[in-house]
C-alpha cells in the first residue's frame, strides 16, 4: 500500500472501529473475541481491498466480512450464553430503576436464546435501528424473509417472557 493508501485504511478503521466491534459483540458476546474479529476483519479488508466493487458502501462491506467471520467462530466454537450485565446496568440504585434494569436484561438473554437467524435481525432491526431493507441488504435476504424471522423472533420472545413470568409467580 502506498503512504495515502495506508492514510485511508487508519481512516476507515477509525471509523467503523466501534460500530463493527458492537455487531461482533452482539453475535459472540465476549468483547475480546469480538475485538480479534474486528481486527481480522480489517486484516481481509487490507489483504483484499482491490477487490472491494462498491455494490454496496464500504460499512455494509465492513459489517459483512465481520458478520461471516462471526458466524465462523460461532460455528468453530460450542457456543456458551453470557450475560450483558455490564451493558445494561448502571449506576442508579433505586428500586424502580432496579426493575428497569432487570426488565432489560431479561428482554436481552432472551434475545440472546433465540437462534442465530432470529437473533441477527432482531438485533439489527432493534437495537442497531436499521430498516426492514437495511436488514435484508446486510444479510443477503428478501425484506419479506427479514419480516418473517422478525415475526417469529417477537412470537418466540413473547413465549419466553410469559413464561419465565409464570416460573417466578409459581416459586412466589
Amino acid at each position: 500500500m502506498l503512504n495515502s493508501e495506508e492514510h485511508a485504511f487508519k481512516e476507515i478503521m477509525e471509523t467503523y472501529s466501534d460500530y463493527l466491534l458492537r455487531i461482533a459483540y452482539l453475535y459472540v458476546k465476549d468483547w475480546q473475541v469480538a475485538e480479534d474479529i474486528v481486527q481480522d476483519t480489517f486484516l481481509s479488508y487490507y489483504v483484499r481491498f482491490e477487490q472491494f466493487e462498491e455494490r454496496a458502501s464500504l460499512k455494509t462491506y465492513l459489517v459483512r466480512i465481520a458478520i461471516n467471520k462471526c458466524k465462523d467462530y460461532l460455528k468453530s466454537w460450542k457456543y456458551r450464553k453470557l450475560s450483558l450485565t455490564n451493558q445494561f446496568f448502571g449506576g442508579k440504585n433505586d428500586h424502580a430503576h432496579a426493575i428497569e434494569q432487570q426488565e432489560r436484561l431479561d428482554i436481552a438473554n432472551a434475545v440472546l436464546s433465540l437462534p442465530i437467524t432470529l437473533r441477527e435481525v432482531t438485533i439489527h432491526y432493534y437495537y442497531e435501528e436499521l430498516s426492514v431493507l437495511e436488514v435484508a441488504e446486510l444479510l443477503s435476504l428478501s425484506d419479506n424473509t427479514v419480516k418473517t424471522r422478525l415475526r417469529r423472533a417477537r412470537q418466540l420472545l413473547k413465549e419466553q417472557l410469559v413464561q419465565d413470568e409464570w416460573e417466578v409467580l409459581s416459586h412466589e
